[in-house]
């Protein structure tokens, strides 16, 4: 099987006054199609800037990414955000959905920007939180769902689109234990129905050992992958 995801050399170095901080020492990372893998390591080893680069957040300093046969760094600035927004889905540690939007509004925004109408939208949002057991949380606003329903959301917004690639960085680390559990239960289901990719930078063990490979880094580099 061949990668959907093939990262090759990344470093990513950071100017600070006359020193410069490397915080990527040459990362080399394939991901299969349908692979869950979690990327574990000490605080401050470089995971989230490696997720910020696998999604063309970030530029690396040298390296190539490809995801599904295309050359990331290689698109113009506006081409690549269109890529992105089409083929890769987000998840951060805090929820980041917009205040005075419902929970299905916010889950729509990704579909809308791609230039589907609301009408459009409206059935591939709503199918993904009936597919979650939220279908009773959808007209409601962020301020009024719990912590553990706000990360559910951010998941299914990730997911509307049908991205290649899913990059989740953190996404129970703001949970009690129960809200994790449930919230990786669903990750797990969602990423099995949809046979979709998870890349997931964690600190969450319980987490990690639920994925098909993990992927260890320390001060900079991949020290393990199994």
């Amino acid at each position: 099987m061949g990668s959907l995801l093939k990262a090759v050399g990344i470093t990513r170095r950071y100017r600070m006054g006359d020193t410069e901080l490397e915080v990527l020492k040459g990362i080399d990372l394939s991901v299969a199609p349908g692979e869950i893998v979690a990327v574990v390591g000490p605080s401050g080893v470089g995971k989230s800037t490696l997720l910020h680069i696998l999604g063309g957040l970030d530029h690396p300093s040298s390296g190539s990414v490809w995801i599904d046969a295309t050359d990331v760094f290689a698109l113009p600035d506006a081409e690549r955000a269109r890529f992105r927004n089409r083929a890769v889905g987000f998840v951060f540690q805090f929820h980041h959905l917009l205040a005075d939007f419902t929970a299905l509004e916010n889950v729509m925004l990704p579909l809308m920007i791609q230039g589907q109408d609301a009408a459009q939208a409206w059935g591939p949002a709503a199918a993904l939180f009936q597919s979650v057991g939220l279908s009773d949380r959808m007209d409601h606003l962020p301020a009024e769902l719990s912590g553990g329903e706000l990360q559910r959301v951010a998941v299914v917004r990730a997911l509307v689109t049908r991205p290649k690639l899913v990059l989740a960085d953190e996404p129970s680390g703001n949970l009690d234990v129960e809200r994790s559990v449930e919230l990786h239960d669903m990750i797990w289901e969602l990423a099995h129905n949809l046979e979709q990719t998870f890349v997931l930078v964690t600190h969450d063990v319980a987490l990690a050992r639920r994925a098909d490979r993990i992927v260890r880094m320390e001060d900079g580099r991949i020290v393990d992958s199994a």
